[in-house]
């Protein structure tokens, strides 16, 4: 069953000023779209075919790096759109605060790590806030569209929380400004479903 583009769960222009309707128009029409279509290629008559794309995430050392590229693209994509609101921002509260508080000391450490695996990531990837098997919470950052489900990933967990520092994800609004955007995702980042995603 072929995979599809997912709906934005709001209008283009609801996260503006932080994230621009155009580069929201761009990232999820064309770059989005284009790596479903090209995953959807990649899987046809294999034995990726009909798996969830978490499934596919989990072992991707077993399959081809259009796969992998895709597939990635996909999965994180996917989560990016459902992990920002217009109503987003602010700090998170309940056990997903309480854990950031015991894990990283307090919350604007936890940006500032965060903050620091982004700007530093060279090139385009994403960084991570991850649950890790053991239950904990850490940072960290893949490259292109590796993801920490990923068996080739460096550090693994499930990802909560993630942003794209592709420079297609801010560039016709901050340019080389990576850092202003880094800044700026903070506005719009939607804590409940975070806390969701680590079961929190």
């Amino acid at each position: 069953m072929a995979f599809t583009l997912p709906s934005l769960p709001y209008e283009l222009a609801a996260l503006e000023p932080h994230i621009d309707a155009r580069t929201m128009e761009i990232h999820h029409g064309k770059h989005h779209n284009a790596y479903v279509t090209n995953l959807n290629n990649a899987i046809a008559n294999t034995l990726a075919d009909g798996l969830s794309i978490e499934e596919i995430c989990k072992n991707i050392s077993q399959y081809s790096m259009p796969v992998r590229n895709n597939g990635g693209g996909h999965y994180n994509h996917s989560m990016f759109w459902q992990i920002m609101s217009p109503k987003g921002g602010g700090a998170p509260t309940g056990t997903l605060g309480d854990a950031i508080t015991k894990t990283f000391g307090s919350f604007d450490a936890m940006k500032e790590k965060f903050a620091a695996a982004a700007t530093t990531r060279f090139g385009s990837g994403w960084a991570w806030l991850i649950k890790n098997d053991a239950g904990e919470l850490a940072i960290c950052s893949t490259p292109n569209q590796d993801n920490p489900l990923m068996d080739i990933a460096e550090v693994r967990g499930t990802p909560l929380l993630g942003i794209d520092v592709w420079e297609h994800a801010y560039y016709l609004n901050y340019q080389n400004r990576r850092p202003d955007y880094i800044a700026a995702f903070w506005n719009v980042i939607n804590w409940e479903e975070v806390a969701r995603r680590g079961g929190m």
